[in-house]
């Protein structure tokens, strides 16, 4: 019996050495100047396996197509010095959500009187404001940030995003059974400056603004003005939508929208109103 103990231990010490996967000792060092939170906003389920990606990519040479959103420029600067190799440039982003029913905008006609779950309360109800498309206010997206970045206004019944804690992991992106956050770049300027369509809400205009006195009525006339200029908003099924790509942040459309479903991080300024034509007597 020794014998035959002595003989698989040989076997299995053999057969260690013989299928033994030598990992690559950078893959921890890559690893340790990762932020370590798993929030798989880089496209990989944790932070070693976007280590694992980074130092493949250093095999071949190129590493500019990765990117960790939590330890942003730093982190990447520090992997690329690492390698030796240049990490490209990413655009810095934010998670916005994208709806302005607040309860004095959209106030409340029915009351849920179950939990408290916007997954939920989307499955079998429309909402306190009767909108099938606003924000149920349950705080989904709230409890799932792992980074304390967005929390319910008690106030507005909105999420408030905050930028400095954002690190547009997408978790309350996926929350949110309706659709309403999404991941945006935070502006081509230094202010930050950005405009969104603040609203999801794809009913007829007169439907729309019923349940909320700031919703999208699908008029164009932001369409309009911003054709005049770089043609950034497009409409479709009675909603607007505005390509940050290509939106200048100049303010315009906020001017022109009449229910004020254009959100902008500044101040825009409306244009004033046309003389009328003196009437020749």
């Amino acid at each position: 019996m020794a014998g035959t103990a002595a003989l698989f231990a040989a076997v299995l010490f053999w057969a260690s050495r013989r299928f033994a996967v030598h990992e690559d000792p950078r893959i921890d060092t890559v690893a340790e100047m990762l932020p370590g939170i798993n929030c798989g906003a880089c496209g990989f389920p944790g932070c070693r396996q976007m280590a694992e990606a980074l130092v493949r990519g250093a095999e071949s040479g190129d590493i500019s197509g990765l990117f960790c959103p939590p330890g942003g420029g730093d982190a990447m600067n520090e992997i690329g010095g690492f390698f030796g190799l240049d990490v490209g440039s990413e655009k810095q982003t934010v998670a916005v959500v994208r709806c302005g029913g607040s309860r004095d905008a959209a106030p409340s006609r029915t009351v849920f009187d179950a939990a408290q779950s916007c997954a939920l309360q989307h499955a079998v109800h429309a909402g306190r404001s009767g909108c099938p498309f606003g924000c149920l206010g349950c705080g989904d997206c709230e409890r799932v940030c792992p980074f304390d970045a967005i929390i319910v206004n008690p106030e507005t019944g909105l999420p408030e995003v905050d930028e400095q804690r954002c690190t547009s992991c997408g978790k309350c992106v996926v929350a949110c059974p309706r659709d309403l956050i999404q991941i945006r770049p935070v502006g081509k300027t230094r202010k930050h400056k950005r405009v969104w369509i603040n609203c999801r809400n794809t009913q007829k205009g007169g439907l729309a603004k019923k349940n909320c006195s700031v919703s999208c009525i699908g008029c164009g006339k932001c369409v309009k003005v911003c054709d005049d200029i770089v043609q950034a908003i497009t409409m479709d099924n009675n909603l607007a939508y505005i390509d940050p790509d290509i939106c200048i942040s100049c303010g315009k459309c906020v001017g022109v929208c009449p229910t004020g479903a254009i959100a902008a991080t500044f101040p825009a300024v409306r244009p004033k109103p046309k003389k009328k034509e003196a009437v020749d007597a």
